[in-house]
């Protein structure tokens, strides 16, 4: 079996061949002059002359000593450990560069315009005529969507909803209650916009409460697969811009994310808790309702939140304290286990 790494061209439309010099500028480095032709991008210990690699972390510095590659995008530190074989492009963000080289060879692919002929789209709908609409879609009354849109197989988008320009809306995503700013992704299962978790209880039972609010999601937003999002009660849920949302996600009603936040796989997120700009929160943490969590603050992965989160602050556990309290704990129950009887 060859296990060399190749990025299947059934699935990634490649761009190129480019030379050196324009593959350096895409990664906002620089290189010593030379002709040498690059046609694509690999790991280091795949990496064939015609091809880009990457070092970002030093523990990996003996794959790069060993690389085939034609060129690699190092950082200023690692530039004597690259092989006479290879070009270093020179670059202190080396994660950054290496992204915008593999977006330079492997674009996203361009919408189709059009709509399929088996989706609804319902009398009404403004459609931009350079977006793609996928089969089977529904699309209700009064929505529009906008320039260079892509709309999925089997999504569904309520009445009125605003998607804007560069949008990309995966299969089987439901949209309702909504406004989406532009180069909004949304990846297959996604669900924004449906009523949250609100009742007041009474004699009788449960008595569910009118959600009257919106999903509004700003620009730049990348939303996980089968991640949901509950529109507000009384106001909107908001998304902030250039955040990331990670697979399976819940966010509650009227949460308010700032800008830039990153939320990790199976995060909940209780009603009317706001998280300011930079948050971080790890893999199934959780957060009780009406909390404030402080600009830059960073959410250690399965951590309880319990009362609001100063800015910068570093939380760990359950309930979430902070770090240097978190591992005095656990110093101390290892000793507590360790002494004789």
């Amino acid at each position: 079996m060859n296990n060399k790494f190749i990025v299947d061209a059934r699935f990634y439309a490649r761009s190129g061949p480019y030379n050196l010099a324009e593959v350096a500028v895409a990664a906002n480095g620089t290189a010593d002059a030379s002709d040498r032709v690059l046609t694509g991008v690999a790991p280091l210990q795949h990496a064939g002359p015609a091809e880009v690699s990457f070092l970002d972390n030093s523990r990996y510095a003996s794959l790069l000593e060993k690389t085939g590659a034609g060129a690699v995008i190092v950082h200023p530190d690692m530039v004597d450990r690259v092989p006479s074989s290879a070009i270093p492009i020179v670059t202190a963000a080396t994660y950054e560069g290496w992204a915008r080289v593999a977006a330079l060879f492997h674009p996203v692919a361009p919408p189709n315009p059009g709509i399929h002929p088996t989706a609804f789209v319902a009398p009404g709908v403004v459609v931009d005529p350079t977006a793609e609409i996928g089969a089977f879609a529904c699309i209700e009354g009064g929505v529009q969507i906008g320039p260079r849109c892509r709309i999925g197989s089997y999504v569904s988008i309520g009445s009125g909803v605003v998607i804007g320009e560069d949008c990309r809306i995966g299969a089987h995503v439901s949209i309702s209650h909504a406004s989406l700013g532009a180069r909004v992704s949304l990846l297959p299962g996604a669900r924004i916009g449906q009523e949250g978790f609100g009742f007041a209880r009474t004699r009788a039972g449960f008595l569910t409460i009118p959600h009257l609010g919106r999903v509004v999601i700003e620009n730049d937003v990348e939303i996980g697969a089968n991640s949901t999002i509950d529109r507000g009660s009384i106001q909107d849920t908001v998304i902030g811009a250039g955040s990331r949302i990670d697979n399976l996600v819940q966010i509650g009603h009227n949460v308010r994310l700032g800008r830039c936040c990153v939320i990790v796989a199976q995060v909940g997120i209780s009603g009317s808790t706001v998280l300011e700009d930079f948050v971080q929160v790890g893999g199934q943490a959780a957060m009780a309702g009406h909390l404030r969590i402080g600009c830059g603050a960073q959410i250690g992965a399965q951590s309880g939140v319990i009362s609001d989160v100063p800015a910068a602050a570093i939380l760990l556990g359950s309930p979430a304290q902070s770090r240097y309290e978190f591992f005095r704990q656990v110093v101390a129950l290892k000793r507590m286990v360790r002494r004789p009887r």
